[in-house]
């Protein structure tokens, strides 16, 4: 199970270790957006910082339909206490955790400052 709690701008927030290729791991605080289909954001200067290794250049549209390119990197995760290869969008300025990640997964959350914050693998994956 991965835990986390709600800030005091009522955004769901867990931390997950970030590794790069040569071993190093940064904790990084997440916020959970359901708004997002990908796996996790990551600031450009993090990624760089930790020298996450290239794979793609990519485009995505915004909410508002502004269309955005970044570049995708990868980089291994600790998930549910494995690591998980995954792709990371190097874009904005605070990590946010997408729906692709929670796949497979219930998301159970107190939404109060302070709250709870409870990821679990759902019944029969």
């Amino acid at each position: 199970m991965i835990e986390g709690i709600v800030n005091g701008f009522l955004e769901a927030v867990v931390s997950l270790p970030v590794r790069g290729p040569d071993g190093r791991e940064q904790l990084v605080d997440a916020v959970i957006d359901t708004g997002y289909s990908g796996t996790l954001t990551l600031p450009p200067t993090l990624v760089a910082e930790l020298e996450l290794p290239y794979v793609i250049r990519s485009r995505s549209a915004l909410a508002d339909g502004t269309v955005v390119a970044f570049n995708v990197h990868g980089a291994t995760v600790v998930w549910d206490g494995r690591p998980r290869y995954i792709d990371i969008d190097a874009v904005g300025v605070a990590p946010l955790l997408g729906m692709s990640m929670l796949e497979g997964h219930d998301l159970h959350v107190r939404v109060n400052d302070g709250g709870r914050v409870a990821i679990q693998p759902a019944e029969g994956s």
